[in-house]
Parts: C-alpha cells; sequence; structure tokens
C-alpha cells in the first residue's frame, strides 16, 4: 500500500480515469435525458421565434452635428484679467470658449424643460406613449386601442392613482429619453456629435431629429440674445455714470461685443451646433435584430435543460 501511496505516477492515473469516469458519466445522463433537452429547447425556440416576430420593427435616424465656432475678441480677453469683474457682473463672458457653450446646449438639449417644451410644441404626445405599429404601404402610425383612441383624441388607458389616463408630462420625459441619444464621443478631438431618435416609424424618427437640431438653435440663440440685451442695457448705464475714459473705452469694447453677439445670432440659424450630415429617413430596421434573438433563445434552452437534468442526476446520486 505505501507503493501506491508514494507512487506519484499511479495517484495521476487513478485522478484521470475517475475524471475520464465523471465526464462519460455526465455525458450519459446527458443522452439519457435528451428528450428533456429536446422538448425544453423547442419550447424555448419557439417562445423566441414568437417573441422576435412580435416585437415592432425600431428605425434609427441620426445627424451629424458640429458645434459652432465662436469668434474670439483678442483685445476683450486681454482685459479679461484687469475688467472680469465688471464684464461678469454685467453677464458678459469674456472667455467665450465654444466648448462650454456647446456643452451648455448639450445639457439644455436633455433637460427637462427643453423636452417638455417640444412635446407640447409639436403635440407628439401619443407618438412618444401609444404607438403599437408603423403601417409601410401608407407611412402611417397605429396606436393601441387600449392606450389612446385616434379617433376620439382620448386618452382610455386604464392605469392606477396617482397616475392619470393622460400621460404626465413626467411619463413623457422619460419615455423620450429612452428614444433619444447624444453621442458626444464619436470624435473626441473634432468635437463632432451624433443625435439620433428610434422610433417605430422612421419618418417620425428623422422629423423628431430635425426638430430637436432646429428648436435647440433657436433655444441657444434666444438664450444668448436675452442676456446680450440685458448685457447692453447696464453696460450703456454704467457709461452715463463714469467719466474715466479707460473704463469707458473698455465698457464700449464690451457693448460692442453684445451688439456683435445679437447681430450673429440674427444673421445664422444654425447658431449652437452647424449640421453636417441631416437626419434622412431610414430605410432598414434598426432593431430588433430577431436572429440573434432566435439563436439566444436556442442556446438558453440548451443551457437551461442540461441543467436540469444534471440537477436531477446528482439528487438521484446522492440519494442512493
Amino acid at each position: 500500500m505505501e507503493n501506491n501511496l508514494n507512487n506519484p505516477k499511479q495517484t495521476s492515473e487513478r485522478t484521470v480515469a475517475d475524471e475520464e469516469i465523471d465526464l462519460r458519466e455526465l455525458f450519459t445522463a446527458i443522452w439519457q435525458g435528451r428528450w428533456i433537452v429536446i422538448a425544453v429547447t423547442t419550447l424555448f425556440a419557439v417562445a423566441s421565434v414568437f417573441y422576435a416576430i412580435n416585437e415592432p420593427n425600431i428605425y434609427k435616424s441620426e445627424a451629424l452635428l458640429a458645434p459652432a465656432e465662436e469668434q474670439q475678441n483678442g483685445g476683450l480677453g486681454a482685459l479679461a484679467g484687469q475688467f472680469g469683474g465688471l464684464a461678469g457682473f454685467a453677464g458678459v463672458d469674456l472667455g467665450g470658449g465654444a466648448t462650454n457653450k456647446t456643452q451648455l446646449a448639450l445639457e439644455v438639449l436633455k433637460s427637462r424643460q427643453f423636452t417638455n417644451d417640444f412635446i407640447q410644441k409639436y403635440n407628439i404626445l401619443p407618438d412618444l406613449m401609444a404607438v403599437e405599429s408603423w403601417d409601410l404601404t401608407t407611412n402611417t402610425v397605429k396606436y393601441d386601442p387600449e392606450i389612446y383612441n385616434e379617433k376620439t383624441n382620448a386618452w382610455v388607458r386604464k392605469i392606477e392613482p396617482p397616475k392619470k389616463s393622460k400621460p404626465s408630462m413626467q411619463e413623457a420625459f422619460k419615455e423620450f429619453n429612452k428614444l433619444i441619444l447624444v453621442d458626444t464621443d464619436t470624435d473626441k478631438e473634432s468635437g463632432m456629435i451624433r443625435l439620433s431618435v428610434e422610433h417605430e416609424s422612421p419618418a417620425i424618427a428623422q422629423q423628431w431629429v430635425t426638430w430637436l437640431v432646429e428648436d435647440i438653435n433657436q433655444v441657444m440663440k434666444t438664450r444668448d440674445v436675452a442676456e446680450a440685451n440685458k448685457s447692453t442695457e447696464f453696460l450703456t448705464k454704467q457709461l452715463e455714470q463714469t467719466n474715466i475714459a479707460d473704463i469707458r473705452t473698455v465698457l464700449y469694447k464690451l457693448v460692442e461685443e453684445q451688439t456683435k453677439t445679437i447681430m450673429f445670432a440674427n444673421v445664422r440659424d444654425e447658431y449652437a451646433f452647424k449640421i453636417i450630415d441631416p437626419a434622412i429617413v431610414p430605410e432598414q430596421k434598426f432593431k430588433p435584430k430577431r436572429t440573434l434573438i432566435c439563436i439566444l433563445g436556442v442556446l438558453l434552452g440548451v443551457v437551461l435543460s442540461v441543467m436540469i437534468i444534471l440537477i436531477k442526476h446528482f439528487i438521484r446520486k446522492d440519494n442512493y
């Protein structure tokens, strides 16, 4: 017996033999339960095919945008350190970096207020919350009759309080964020941005992207013009109250800068973002990937059925 214990070669051979026996045992158990594998896999395959077929096609439309370039004023930038306090009090940004304004525009685009105004302006709540499918031949959407009555324009969904039949702006905001994607990692060096919308209707997806770009440009333009007007009003009052030549010179330059901002905003529609590649109506669906869904369903069925067989096998083995 000591020879067997002290012989590593024999011990190794015995371990390999035990593993081979275990593997044969597992394969035998799986073979004996092959009908379970077939049944469960078939069930999952049918379920995945049924699920994939009933999932509506989702189309994705996207636009490639570039931040609008800001005109830099070297003279005002040089005066920023000396007169930055006065300019800041007037609401004038002497730094004027394009990156900051681009980031601000993106945050406004994703904000609750902008989204709510967008939904109400274009009356897209039914297209956002109640679409069931899209008809290719007529290019029209079909609404879920259990949610929205298109003929009477009435919301008929059954919901528990505090929610109401008509979706609130909070519900709409959450749903809208699921469909909108702002990708700022497309090209970090160039700063390009992809704005995309996913929807059952390709026409609606394209229209929403177009509206979003137009509206964010208009909103940022309106904000900057309003701020420039307020700054100009303040600076004009300061001019009336001071007789110091150097300060008056700086104030005049600040007023000139705000006037340029207003003129620049009024002559350019692409104020915050320039459209490099406009959104189009997609011809092919973006998702669901039905083939992949079916393959994953079959694989899940195989794995689950094998696990069931092995669990039953080891439970039976422990009982003996």
